[in-house]
């Protein structure tokens, strides 16, 4: 009678997490599916809802599966941003999805936050996708995060697998803060990087994500700020090459 239950609640946690991840796989459409929905009052530019479901859902049932097949067959050719994000993100994850409705998780905290880990290197891989890579010696623009988004999989893949062959604590009590203000870090970086310019962006962005800790000591963050600042004003305007603007815009003006 117990050891029914207690595979009857294993298989129940199984079928969340399978839940959770396979909403993990749609999550950039999901998400460009809400932002779509700002077109409508002038919030924004960009396609509407019904264009956004349509794109994506073909992508997902047609578009992606065609092009997985004729991959063999046929010269490469330029996909859709969909149907790449299909093929090199969300399905990869369906497919994670998938198997762990029958495995079993011995350490829920290592196989969920491999998983989510191997999302966001998957999504680094596709949002890298479009970017030059290396010709002869020289660095491209896409490069970096393509060997940065490589050794993350695998690491992930590594703590996922970990999950599943030793035991370790379930999954713990969910803090959202951390995770709440580095998005908001990286999404302030993206917008205001054209702006005002690499140097504040990337000190404002690295303060923002501070916030996120308990345990954050201002003056500390703020040096640590700086010499990362600093960094990156050299690694990607002079190292790399890249044509990131330094200062805000009214400043070059």
């Amino acid at each position: 009678m117990a050891e029914t239950m207690g595979q009857t609640a294993a298989a129940t946690r199984n079928t969340k997490v399978a839940l959770g991840i396979f909403i993990l796989a749609l999550t950039p459409q999901l998400f460009e599916f809400i932002w779509s929905w700002g077109t409508l009052f002038g919030l924004g530019s960009g396609r509407g809802p019904a264009q956004v479901l349509i794109s994506h859902g073909a992508a997902l049932t047609a578009g992606a599966p065609g092009a997985a097949m004729s991959f063999g067959g046929e010269a490469k050719k330029a996909l859709a941003s969909e149907v790449t994000l299909a093929l090199i993100y969300s399905y990869p994850l369906f497919a994670v999805a998938i198997l762990t409705l029958f495995i079993r998780i011995r350490s829920a905290q290592d196989y969920i936050g491999g998983v989510v880990m191997i999302a966001l290197a998957l999504f680094a891989l596709w949002a890298s996708s479009d970017l030059q890579g290396m010709r002869g010696f020289s660095f491209g623009a896409g490069t970096a995060p393509r060997m940065f988004g490589v050794l993350m999989l695998l690491l992930s893949a590594g703590i996922a697998l970990s999950g599943l062959l030793v035991d370790g604590p379930d999954l713990a009590h969910y803090s959202w803060r951390g995770p709440l203000f580095v998005m908001l870090s990286i999404l302030f970086f993206a917008i205001a990087i054209r702006s005002l310019g690499l140097v504040v962006t990337s000190f404002a962005s690295f303060m923002i994500a501070a916030t996120g800790s308990h345990e954050t000591k201002w003056l500390e963050a703020a040096i640590m700020g700086a010499c990362l600042t600093a960094g990156c004003a050299l690694l990607f305007p002079y190292v790399l090459g890249l044509p990131m603007p330094m200062l805000p815009r009214f400043m070059i003006q």
